[in-house]
């Protein structure tokens, strides 16, 4: 643990070092080694971090890597991202999905969302717990099934960043898109439920934990439908684009604000406004040119957040120097999640028939592409310090960064032949969400 530094820096000061970051390595990238933006950033982050590292081991006296913990340290990447980054994000990426197809695959969302996180927790807690025993890592089990918790939820940033990309059939992108909204929300519950019962040290109630979700995800919905709904009133009693993007601002922000006093889901929350004002209130309460300031400021903003977090993510590798057991645990941990991914999605869609996706493969879809962020990462950095958090940290980082640098870079190529193999499913989609013009 690095100790405070006697210039600290101010707020301001640390946001504008990692935008002016941001956009610098964006420049390069975008110049010179073109890799997707955000994979970039990610990439140049963690070299960056590691060069820092290697740097300070061999030359007497540099002392960079230090100045970087004590600034990430500062910051506190935790509170920045859960507090502060997640509200806007999720709100900007609910804005975009299109609710009519979200009710139609409302169960395989929900399952996906609820079934699916609980099965990935179980089973990545058991798979590691056993490789924990092998190697013989002196963790409490309860530990294995916390970082189960916080590695299940996909992040609807990564996630939505690349169906915008690409030309997915709107259904499909309805059906991803609704369950990395959600189920982060749910993931961070379980979390909490679970690393409550990890810290006190005492047994694991089953139906106290039920009635915590129940009482924290419950709770957020109804707070996000709240906001939401008066936002929306709101945004229907004027046309002023500058007022109607600020009261969009305080739905965010207040509505976020509001669910961390009463300790219920803010995820949840802005999740549900986002969508409802993002459908009721993009198409009935808002005029062509607030419509257009709107959207495209949310866009903005969301995009600014998403370089600054992947930048970040790289950077926060400094915290972590492996050993050979970190290595091993952390290794193991990238096929163990993507196998559980895959159990939660074949209980959640095909167990039950109404719960199937209809277009042709949706399942590699929805396993690819449920990649990891920053939401994981500012989990594990909010344990407690000790040998059992740098393991976990160790096995959150490798399946996040293969989540980033090989699942969403290959996500693409993935869809496109998906497409060539099925391409009148995709030409149906298409023609079903073309609208027909009313006869002369």
């Amino acid at each position: 643990m690095h100790e405070e530094t006697a210039t600290a820096l101010s707020a301001f000061d640390i946001a504008a070092l990692l935008v002016v970051a941001s956009a610098l390595l964006g420049w390069f990238n975008h110049h010179f080694i073109k890799l997707p933006h955000v994979i970039g950033l990610t990439v140049m982050g963690a070299l960056a971090a590691i060069g820092l590292m290697v740097a300070n081991a061999l030359i007497p006296g540099v002392t960079l890597d230090d100045w970087v913990a004590d600034t990430l340290q500062q910051m506190n990447f935790t509170e920045t991202l859960l507090q502060g980054m997640l509200s806007f994000l999720l709100f900007a990426g609910a804005l975009h999905v299109d609710l009519d197809r979200l009710k139609v695959a409302w169960l395989p969302v929900l399952l996906l969302s609820t079934v699916g996180v609980m099965i990935s927790t179980v089973l990545v807690g058991l798979a590691m717990w056993g490789v924990g025993m092998l190697l013989g890592l002196p963790i409490a089990p309860i530990w294995y099934f916390v970082f189960g918790a916080l590695i299940a939820p996909t992040d609807p940033v990564s996630v939505l960043g690349v169906l915008r990309e690409e030309a997915v059939p709107q259904s499909l992108q309805s059906a991803v898109a609704g369950e990395s909204l959600f189920n982060d929300g749910v993931g961070i519950v379980v979390f909490i439920i679970l690393l409550g019962a990890a810290i006190s040290g005492t047994d694991f109630s089953l139906a106290e934990g039920a009635q915590l979700f129940a009482i924290e995800a419950g709770g957020g919905i109804m707070v996000g439908l709240i906001a939401g709904f008066i936002g929306y009133r709101a945004l229907a009693g004027m046309d002023e684009y500058t007022l109607e993007v600020l009261i969009t601002l305080a739905v965010v922000m207040g509505g976020y604000a509001l669910c961390s006093q009463l300790h219920i889901s803010g995820p949840l929350a802005m999740a549900v406004a986002g969508l409802l004002i993002g459908n009721h209130g993009v198409t009935y309460a808002m005029s062509d040119v607030t419509r257009d300031y709107l959207l495209k400021f949310w866009e903005l903003l969301d995009e600014l957040l998403n370089s600054v977090l992947f930048l970040l993510i790289g950077l926060e590798m400094i915290v972590l120097i492996p050993g050979v057991d970190e290595l091993i645990f952390g290794l193991v941990a990238i096929p163990l999640t993507l196998m559980a991914r895959a159990v939660g999605i074949f209980v959640s869609t095909k167990t039950i028939p109404a719960a199937r996706l209809q277009d042709k493969g949706a399942g590699r879809v929805l396993w690819w592409g449920g990649l990891r962020g920053g939401i994981s990462i500012a989990l594990a950095l909010s344990l407690p310090p000790g040998e059992t958090r740098d393991l976990i940290l160790a096995a959150t980082f490798a399946a996040v960064l293969f989540s980033v640098l090989v699942q969403r870079a290959t996500l693409g190529r993935l869809i496109a032949k998906l497409k060539d193999e099925h391409a009148p499913a995709v030409e149906e989609d298409k023609a079903q969400s073309t609208p027909i013009p009313p006869p002369a």
